[in-house]
């Protein structure tokens, strides 16, 4: 991999990491512009936004109906789809009181545990120790050394839980329809979520003040960096793909710090660091390519 990066290849490359940049700052930009929704709407009605309006845009993008899947193909659609859904809605719950970078770097888990399972080299118990000692400075678990809301980071956890799901399902979806499993996925996940959002909020969902930033979100978190991301995946190794993809938590705590001033402790900075280290560590050390990290939040 180092040769690809120098040279032509270099220049190469880069063009698809400035997408897959934009696409991780756009995703937690749009994450904290929800969060501003939540006294409107609540969590549930801002996810259902989010994805109710994201899969109108994606549904006049991408036209999925000229690749209907087949009967074979649908249980996988079915469970990735349902897996999206799920790990929005949780990690929006958990946003309500943990701050965006925390919410972030716990859901990672999930796909810091794809990465890693099965592997038994002794290199890999490095990750294992690393994304451990993160999650100890993070949870509440009585050390005096975290403050985070423990039903936040149960939200986030779970959100994590489904996210490996997604990665798993969402690999064989992709197989089998390509870039519009994105679309369908998206579909299922509304279907799933938006009756959770309306039995929430109610008309609230139709406040003209927040439909705005509904589209924003919807746009900044859904359409936008699903299409950049799928853009970069293309034109990188799978590997390097999810390398990068591991400094997300990273983006989502400065993301938090700027448009919303979730200042952290250095506890906090020093489990995302470890739990960032983690993942990179993983993905540069993975000896297959077939579980990139591909995006969630």
């Amino acid at each position: 991999m180092a040769g690809s990066m120098t040279g032509a290849g270099g220049r190469g490359l880069a063009y698809p990491i400035l997408l897959l940049v934009i696409a991780m700052a756009s995703i937690q930009t749009g994450a904290s512009i929800a969060k501003h929704m939540f006294p409107l709407v609540g969590a549930p009605g801002a996810s259902a936004l989010r994805l109710g309006l994201g899969a109108v845009i994606l549904i006049v993008a991408m036209r999925p109906w000229r690749s209907m899947p087949r009967i074979g193909e649908r249980r996988a659609l079915l469970l990735y789809g349902t897996a999206l859904g799920c790990m929005n809605l949780l990690f929006y719950m958990s946003l309500r009181t943990v701050p965006i970078g925390v919410a972030v770097a716990l859901e990672f888990v999930g796909p810091l545990a794809v990465a890693l399972f099965g592997s038994r080299r002794p290199i890999d118990f490095l990750w294992v120790a690393l994304a451990a000692a993160g999650l100890l400075l993070l949870l509440p678990i009585g050390t005096g050394i975290s403050d985070v809301d423990p039903v936040g980071a149960a939200f986030a956890l779970a959100a994590g839980a489904f996210w490996a799901g997604y990665i798993l399902f969402g690999k064989k979806a992709g197989g089998d329809l390509g870039a519009g499993s994105v679309a369908w996925g998206t579909i299922i996940a509304a279907v799933i979520v938006v009756p959770v959002g309306v039995a929430d909020a109610g008309s609230a969902l139709l406040n003209p003040a927040v439909l705005p930033m509904a589209l924003g979100v919807a746009v900044l978190s859904t359409a936008l960096p699903y299409t950049l991301e799928m853009m970069a995946l293309t034109r990188m190794p799978t590997g390097l793909f999810g390398t990068l993809m591991s400094i997300e938590p990273a983006i989502g705590a400065m993301s938090g710090l700027i448009l919303l001033g979730e200042r952290l402790a250095l506890p906090q900075w020093l489990a995302i660091g470890a739990i960032v280290a983690a993942s990179v560590g993983a993905s540069l050390t993975a000896r297959g390519t077939e579980h990139p990290v591909p995006p969630a939040d």
